[in-house]
């Protein structure tokens, strides 16, 4: 009974079965998502010009993610003053009554809320694994070269935007003149 509880726990939380997990200094996957601001936003667009931000949640219209994607919007005033483009994204489609634009739009969220359904690009961020369906909330801090700066995997929802203002500060993410 414990040999099959620690197999599935492994599995569930990455400890095998998925794919090699990203680390500090690797070059974060590309990506090409649809954003509810109907555009389609790609990491290679901002390189050699911004940092990058992309916090990732599980499922829209839930307790948890309403207050992570709320809290972005609450501290964009700070964010902004990075020069980053910060997103945060689910695999929930774009369209539809539970979408990401229609969640965007419930919040009144001032950036975008970024939609991958395939999770092509949550399977390469290593989010989404083996038998865990659902993005884990993690949130990556991706520097102008292309490499992650930071990986946060113990996000707490209604602090994310407040915790990404202030680690873009501690990295010495550039500010806008």
């Amino acid at each position: 009974m414990l040999n099959k509880f620690l197999i599935m726990s492994l599995v569930l939380f990455g400890g095998c079965g998925g794919p090699s997990a990203l680390d500090v200094g690797d070059l974060a996957p590309d990506f090409a998502l649809t954003g509810s601001d109907g555009k389609t936003h790609r990491l290679s667009d901002f390189k050699g010009k911004q940092a990058v931000v992309i916090a990732w949640f599980p499922k829209a219209f839930t307790g948890g993610c309403t207050k992570q994607c709320k809290s972005f919007s609450a501290n964009g005033t700070e964010l902004r003053k990075f020069n980053v483009a910060y997103f945060t994204a689910s695999c929930d489609p774009l369209e539809g009554k539970k979408g990401n634009a229609n969640f965007a739009k419930s919040l009144d969220a001032d950036y975008p809320i970024l939609s991958d359904p395939s999770k092509e690009t949550a399977k390469k961020y290593g989010v989404v694994s083996g038998v865990w369906p659902l993005p884990r909330r993690w949130t990556f801090y991706i520097g102008k070269d292309g490499k992650i700066l930071k990986i946060d995997k113990d996000v707490s929802p209604s602090e994310d935007g407040a915790n990404a203002a202030k680690t873009l500060k501690e990295l010495g993410i550039e500010t806008k003149q």
